[in-house]
C-alpha cells in the first residue's frame, strides 16, 4: 500500500469578480480553479505528498485550464476522463469585503455528473492509504452517488483511512431530505468526519459541537472534527475530546476554501504520523492562512509558508 492520497470530485472554472457588488453589475473577472476536493488535492501536493484525483471534464477551454492546474502542481491525473457531450461547470464568485461572497453556478448536467461506478472500477484502492470525499459529487446526480458510494466500499476493503467533509450544498440535492440522510449515511461510513457547526444544525439539529460529534460517533464514524470557526475545532475520538484553539486572523478577505485548508491540514498532518491534537492544529493553521487570501485555493500554503506561520503564534 502507497502513503498516497485519492480524491474524486467536480473542478469548476472558477470566474472572480474584480470589483464589490452584485454578480450582474460587475463587469470584470479573473479566471482560476474552484472545487472543494480540487483544493484538497492542491493544499495536499504543496505540503510535498503523492495525490490522485479523479473526475470528468468537458473538452472545452476550462477542461483544458484544470489539467493544466493539475499538473502544475504535480496531481496525479490518471483517472481525469473527457467527455466530447457534455461541459466543464464553472461558477461566478463576488468579492466582499466583510462576509460570504455571492456564488452562481453553471454546473447542470456538466461533465462530471456523468461520473459512474464505471469510473471507479478502474481505480486500485491499494494504491493508496488515504481517501478524501465530500457531500457535493453525490449531490450532483444518482450515477455520482452509486459511485461515491463504490469509493467508500473499495477503499474500505482496501484498509484506506477514509476522511469525509459534509460539505454542504443544499441548491445541488433534489431536496433537503434526500440530502441529509445521504450525508449522514456516509459520514456513518468514515473514519474522520469533518462537519461544521452550521452544518450540524441542518444536518442533525445541533449547532453544539459536542452533541454533533457524539451523533456521528453514534453512527459509526471513529473520529469527529467539528469546525467552529475563529475558536477552533472541537474533537471527539473513543478515548478522549478535546479543543484545539484556533489562529488569530488579522484581516477575513475570503471565506471560500477554509475547511477545505483544514481538511489538507488533518489529513497531511496523519500522512506524517503526527498526533491528530498535532494535525488538528495545523488544520486550524491552514484554514486561517486561507481566510487571509482571495481565490479558493491560491492561499494555501507551502512547507516553509506553514511553518512560519505556525511559529509566529
Amino acid at each position: 500500500m502507497s502513503d498516497g492520497l485519492i480524491l474524486a470530485g467536480e473542478p469548476m472554472g472558477l470566474l472572480i469578480a474584480q470589483s464589490e457588488g452584485p454578480l450582474d453589475s460587475v463587469s470584470g473577472y479573473s479566471l482560476a480553479v474552484a472545487g472543494a476536493e480540487f483544493n484538497v488535492a492542491v493544499g495536499t501536493a504543496r505540503l510535498h505528498h503523492q495525490v490522485t484525483y479523479m473526475t470528468k471534464l468537458g473538452n472545452d477551454p476550462f477542461g483544458k485550464r484544470i489539467i493544466r492546474v493539475l499538473n502544475e502542481n504535480k496531481i496525479g491525473n490518471e483517472f481525469v476522463s473527457f467527455s466530447d457531450t457534455h461541459k466543464t461547470g464553472f461558477m461566478l464568485k463576488g468579492r466582499v469585503s466583510k462576509g460570504d461572497p455571492d456564488i452562481f453556478y453553471f454546473r447542470a448536467g456538466s461533465a462530471a455528473s456523468t461520473l459512474s461506478t464505471a469510473d471507479v472500477e478502474k481505480i486500485d484502492m491499494k494504491n493508496y492509504s488515504y481517501i478524501h470525499l465530500t457531500g457535493i459529487l453525490p449531490a450532483l446526480s444518482e450515477d455520482t452517488r452509486k459511485a461515491v458510494y463504490m469509493m467508500f466500499d473499495k477503499a474500505r476493503a482496501a484498509g484506506l483511512t477514509i476522511s469525509f467533509d459534509p460539505n454542504l450544498r443544499p441548491q445541488l440535492w433534489p431536496s433537503e431530505n434526500i440530502m441529509r440522510k445521504t450525508v449522514n449515511d456516509m459520514a456513518s461510513r468514515a473514519d474522520i468526519v469533518l462537519p461544521g457547526t452550521a452544518e450540524g444544525k441542518i444536518l442533525m439539529g445541533s449547532a453544539d459541537p459536542k452533541e454533533i460529534n457524539a451523533f456521528y460517533r453514534n453512527n459509526g464514524a471513529k473520529t469527529v472534527v467539528t469546525k467552529c470557526g475563529a475558536e477552533g475545532a472541537f474533537v471527539t475520538t473513543d478515548k478522549e475530546e478535546y479543543m484545539v484553539q484556533g489562529y488569530k486572523v488579522e484581516k477575513v478577505v475570503d471565506t471560500v476554501g477554509a475547511g477545505d485548508g483544514f481538511a489538507v491540514g488533518i489529513i497531511t498532518g496523519l500522512m506524517e504520523n503526527l498526533p491528530l491534537k498535532e494535525a488538528v492544529k495545523r488544520g486550524n493553521a491552514i484554514g486561517a492562512i486561507q481566510v487571509m487570501s482571495r481565490g479558493d485555493n491560491e492561499g494555501l500554503p507551502s512547507t516553509d509558508e506553514l511553518t512560519k506561520f505556525m511559529a509566529q503564534k
